[in-house]
């Protein structure tokens, strides 16, 4: 696959505005100084929001009607310009492109951003498409895997990979659960493509294998919820050791023999270090991840596009073997395993 290209929200916001933001508005909540020691110790220093802080779809207002309209309108924007500055770096035209797979679930809309993407990119009437609508942190690598079920089908084939998120729509003050406040400084907002091909485009991750994994009875765990002042994002204490309860899983999948690099979803500080322990890495070789949350926050599924665009920066040894990893709300969790060739 090429190298992914990522778009940002055009507003950058620190984890001192955001924790700001929230002593403004819960000057009375009784655990105040304990949301606030959380939130500094989130992993995130700074991520990028589509509006200010201050927008009536982030710390406004606004209810469920313009906050989707909003977040739609802002990820497919990102989306298509991300786009473009990925088929730009791999040397590829619109025409090129025979399918396209896109991962969004921030914004709802019909037709999704798969259609919307194929009219304002002009991209053929007749490339096949896939919309992942509520795969969130997990469907980057979804994206993936649909990308390269479609290429090991049809040979030949170039698939245009897309994720968008607007996360600073489930932003909201009605929600006062430590876990809600700790979500307001995590997510940021992005967009990120990349094509996935049966033939090389220059150095790049080349994909073995992927693997999909619901844990059983774990629906609480990480949950969208509608209401009328928007969509907002819900987890129980169980979701803190999801990804411990389903890493043997992957580690049994994976099989034997070591690992040289990881794209693990950072989902959080604990995700990354539980992950990279399970797969028998070090902070060197998932600290792409540890960056991007810093830097960027949790991208939902964008985020692992934004890793591997990272990883190109420094790359691995050709025919080194590496595992992309994410998890999504359900408790899924999606995975690849891969190498780099160079």
């Amino acid at each position: 696959m090429s190298r992914p290209q990522t778009v940002f929200g055009d507003h950058k916001v620190t984890t001192a505005e955001i924790t700001d933001d929230i002593r403004l508005h819960h000057a009375d909540h009784p655990r105040l100084g304990a949301i606030v020691r959380a939130v500094g110790n989130c992993g995130v220093v700074t991520r990028y929001f589509t509006r200010p802080v201050a927008a009536p779809t982030v710390s406004g207002r606004a209810e469920l009607v313009e906050r989707a309209t909003v977040a739609f309108e802002d990820s497919l924007s990102m989306a298509e310009r991300a786009s473009i500055a990925a088929l730009d770096a791999a040397g590829l035209a619109l025409a090129d492109i025979d399918a396209i797979v896109t991962a969004h679930c921030t914004g709802w809309a019909v037709p999704s951003l798969d259609i919307g993407l194929v009219e304002r990119l002009g991209l053929r009437p007749t490339t096949r498409h896939i919309a992942l609508t509520t795969y969130a942190c997990a469907g980057g690598v979804q994206a993936l895997i649909r990308a390269a079920d479609i290429v090991a089908a049809r040979p030949g084939s170039k698939v245009l990979v897309v994720a968008a998120e607007v996360i600073s729509s489930v932003y909201h003050h009605s929600d006062t659960s430590i876990e809600s406040m700790i979500y307001k400084a995590l997510f940021g907002d992005s967009a990120a493509a990349a094509v996935v091909t049966s033939t090389p485009l220059g150095q790049g991750l080349a994909i073995d294998d992927s693997f999909e994994y619901v844990l059983p009875d774990s629906l609480d765990r990480y949950r969208g919820r509608m209401a009328l002042d928007g969509f907002h994002f819900n987890s129980t204490k169980k979701a803190l050791a999801a990804a411990d309860d389903v890493l043997p899983a992957v580690v049994d999948w994976l099989g034997p023999g070591s690992l040289d690099f990881g794209v693990v979803h950072p989902g959080s500080p604990r995700i990354i270090a539980d992950s990279a322990r399970a797969l028998g890495l070090d902070d060197h070789d998932v600290r792409h991840s540890t960056t991007t949350l810093a830097d960027e926050g949790n991208l939902g599924g964008v985020s692992v596009l934004r890793i591997l665009e990272r990883t190109h920066a420094e790359p691995p040894e050709d025919g080194t073997r590496g595992a992309m990893v994410a998890y999504g709300p359900g408790f899924a969790t999606a995975a690849l395993n891969c190498h780099w060739r160079a």
